[in-house]
């Protein structure tokens, strides 16, 4: 048994998706996949500050996630490596000044991931 958790755990994310999966539909009952790039706390953080704003500011995003410059600059840049976020690089006078915001892309997985997790919160009531 120890051997198969280890094996499971070393598949992570790399591992396919469930045989009962046919043609993009789940079986009844089936706990839909999470997309693991947005379940991150951070990265989920971002997407659903961008989500609901037209743009935030590296700063304004610093501030609403109370987080560090490196770490918001990592997670950020995976986004943005995803195609889920688009990054605007710009001085204003002579202060550099980065802003964000969902892409198209961004928007659908964000829609997509949140459907699948109220479709898990709905099979745990």
């Amino acid at each position: 048994m120890a051997r198969r958790q280890a094996a499971r755990a070393k598949a992570g994310a790399d591992s396919p998706a469930p045989a009962s999966k046919v043609r993009g539909r789940r079986v009844a009952g089936e706990i839909p996949e999470l997309d693991r790039l947005i379940h991150e706390r951070a990265r989920l953080g971002i997407v659903s500050a961008l989500a609901v704003n037209d743009s935030l500011s590296f700063n304004d995003l610093k501030r609403l996630l109370k987080t560090t410059d490196g770490n918001l600059s990592v997670h950020a840049r995976k986004l943005e490596e995803a195609g889920y976020i688009s990054c605007h690089k710009f001085f204003e006078g002579r202060i550099p000044r980065t802003e964000y915001r969902l892409s198209a892309a961004g928007r659908r997985a964000f829609d997509q991931y949140l459907g699948n997790m109220e479709e898990v919160i709905r099979q745990a009531r």
